[in-house]
């Protein structure tokens, strides 16, 4: 009888703590089907923002090529990711900002079709000047470099938008001297391409505080814990 107690009384611990090691287990494995299930969620709703973002990018573009088909027709500007590119030869005599009476027919046939495309999205038209990496000192002393001949070409898109019938609330001008080329400077031909104008509708500064906060107030709602229940 003793001998019986005995044995029940060694086994007892081991029973014991293969139930603690089996609980142990299923609690682990909870928690990493807690952390898988919630990385997939995460994942999941990136790639849904990814797809939403694309949609709306092909949109805009697609919006912006219809509000864009006649100058687009006949090849005197490009459209290229959103951005609108003349070359600075239809507009500029070179190392000049004097306007070409050819470019500013380009340009006043560009007033309409813009002005509706910014007004239905609320937006606004980024005018950035480029230019070659050529220095301009040695070539028309009038400008100090490239930064300000690629500023004062903008400047003048710009202004001459605006007398045209562009609401100047809808514009702003930029200038990038000589960085961000098409392609590299190595000939002339290369050179004329990289020397050019750029118009992009951009989101007004108060659209993108307020996609911004809603973004930010998302995620927050998001990463807030489920208090509903016990």
């Amino acid at each position: 009888m003793l001998d019986n107690d005995a044995d029940v009384e060694s086994s007892a611990p081991v029973w014991i703590s293969f139930a603690d090691l089996m609980t142990g287990l299923l609690g682990a494995f909870v928690l990493l089907l807690v952390g898988v299930m919630a990385a997939q969620l995460d994942m999941a709703t990136r790639l849904e923002a990814e797809v939403e973002k694309r949609q709306v990018e092909e949109q805009k573009r697609m919006s912006l090529e219809k509000a864009l088909a006649i100058p687009l027709a006949s090849g005197r500007i490009t459209l290229n990711n959103g951005r609108i590119g003349i070359s600075g030869k239809l507009l500029f005599e070179l190392n000049s900002d004097k306007l070409e009476p050819e470019g500013r027919k380009l340009l006043k046939s560009l007033v309409v079709p813009l002005r509706n495309y910014l007004q239905s999205r609320d937006e606004m038209l980024m005018v950035s000047g480029f230019t070659d990496d050529q220095s301009i000192k040695s070539r028309n002393r009038q400008f100090q470099d490239n930064w300000e001949l690629s500023a004062q070409r903008s400047l003048t898109v710009t202004r001459t938008l605006i007398e045209e019938g562009m609401p100047s609330s809808m514009l702003f001008a930029a200038a990038f001297g000589q960085e961000q080329p098409l392609v590299a400077n190595a000939n002339e031909k290369a050179r004329a391409q990289n020397r050019r104008v750029e118009m992009a509708p951009v989101p007004k500064a108060s659209n993108a505080a307020n996609s911004a906060n809603s973004a930010s107030s998302a995620n927050t709602a998001s990463a807030k814990p489920d208090t509903s229940k016990p």
